[in-house]
């Protein structure tokens, strides 16, 4: 159990399961032609951001204070994407008539509007938002998702604690 919070293997397994996790909505997208959302696409921004993070400090290798740093940032991409993933929950655990209309594409919004715009429509959430198109063990993707993020936070926070107790 010890090697699995060692810090550097710890980001690569994240960065591993983050590239994991990107490969198979690419995979569900294209094979059987579930679009993703626009919230699907912040959660896929998400892991981006978290796998990245984790691949750069993997490796890096870094000591007690780059482990902090690292640990920090991916950490913050982590509750991000939880929140977001949190939010697409809601929606779709909304009672049919209280479910927002379907909005424009994201696409088109980037196209059209000021990115500050564009990210508080998207969060708030379209009616395609709260469409389920897949389910896996009567979780949905957000679901799994969210299960991910919360699986990335707790091991970050006891890969910090570690490295707080550690001599920088």
């Amino acid at each position: 159990m010890n090697l699995i919070f060692q810090a550097r293997t710890w980001f690569f397994l994240v960065a591993l399961a983050c590239a994991c996790l990107l490969a198979y909505g690419l995979y569900i997208q294209h094979t059987d032609f579930v679009d993703p959302c626009p919230l699907c696409v912040f959660q896929r921004l998400a892991f981006i951001w978290i796998g990245s993070v984790s691949l750069l400090a993997g490796i890096h290798n870094p000591g007690a204070t780059g482990i902090r740093v690292y640990g920090s940032i991916a950490l913050l991409g982590a509750i991000t994407g939880a929140s977001v993933a949190g939010r697409h929950l809601w929606l779709q655990n909304l009672p049919p008539d209280q479910v927002p209309e379907c909005g424009m594409g994201l696409n088109y919004m980037l196209e059209t509007m000021p990115f500050t715009q564009v990210l508080s429509e998207v969060l708030y959430g379209s009616g395609e938002c709260a469409e389920v198109a897949w389910t896996f063990l009567g979780l949905s993707m957000p679901g799994w998702t969210f299960v991910w993020y919360s699986a990335f936070t707790v091991g970050t926070i006891v890969v910090l604690i570690k490295a707080n107790n550690a001599k920088a």
